[in-house]
């Protein structure tokens, strides 16, 4: 009966964030208590999270009002996050794990690539070459950004160096890597909902590296393709809004479960 409602029904924006959180919190469960004998299996609630708000940053970027303020927002949420985890990460300790959580660079430069090939497709349709090649730099602006943190990375760098890498949002520190591009691939077909589909489930295909050993135990990102499920079910709806909430929750949970893991004596 309640799966019969929500075909009916779908998931609206609201639904698939209150889905994307709790999957976190038990991944993020796992990553600060498997040193407490939480299974390995428990990591794999944890796969389809980040295309799940790929695919919402691309609905928040087409929708909202203020599309720079939209990205200040994520910007100052990922510099937020980056300071903090530095500062708890010097305060506490769980044995080796270093505190490096920060979706929030995935979704800016996903955002920012967004906005670039929005940027791109103005400057033609509107035969403006200095915008079109203004869209172009801001699509590039990541990636060479991440060839400054690599080169703030080398041996004989000042120790202040890799501070400042953290605080560059690059696919170079992003969770995802690469695959943060998934993002502006999801706007690119966001008029095609099957075929938005299709490309979560190619680019969980390259997560694999092709290698197709341990799907289950190590080699696990591909798990990602479980996100069209819900996906599927979106009925464009915004649902609740809760903003400050989401913004929020996704820093003090890890935190939280960090300094709980360290004041217990966990050891990664």
């Amino acid at each position: 009966m309640f799966l019969e409602t929500i075909k009916r029904r779908g998931l609206t924006n609201f639904d698939i964030k209150i889905l994307g959180i709790t999957l976190m919190f038990i991944d993020h469960f796992h990553e600060m208590f498997a040193g407490a004998g939480v299974p390995t299996r428990v990591d794999l609630f944890g796969r389809p999270v980040a295309t799940l708000f790929m695919f919402l940053s691309v609905e928040g970027f087409t929708h909202t009002h203020d599309q720079k303020r939209y990205l200040l927002r994520l910007l100052i949420g990922f510099w937020v996050m980056a300071i903090g985890n530095m500062v708890i990460g010097r305060l506490f300790s769980v044995g080796n794990l270093g505190l490096m959580n920060n979706i929030f660079a995935d979704l800016f430069v996903g955002v920012l690539t967004m906005y670039g090939i929005q940027t791109v497709a103005e400057g033609k349709k509107q035969h403006r070459p200095g915008k079109l090649l203004m869209g172009i730099l801001i699509v590039a602006i990541p990636l060479l950004l991440s060839v400054v943190a690599i080169l703030l990375t080398q041996p004989g760098m000042p120790h202040y160096a890799s501070a400042v890498v953290l605080l560059l949002p690059t696919p170079f520190i992003a969770e995802n890597s690469i695959f943060l591009y998934l993002g502006p691939v999801l706007y690119l077909l966001r008029h095609h909902r099957n075929w938005q589909m299709v490309a979560i489930a190619g680019f969980a295909l390259l997560t694999t590296g092709f290698h197709f050993t341990g799907l289950f135990t190590q080699n696990t990102q591909w798990l990602e393709i479980l996100a069209i499920i819900p996906l599927s079910l979106y009925n464009g709806q915004l649902g609740k809004s809760m903003k400050g909430f989401f913004y929020a929750f996704y820093p003090l949970h890890i935190w939280g479960l960090y300094i709980l893991a360290a004041l217990l004596g966990i050891k990664s």
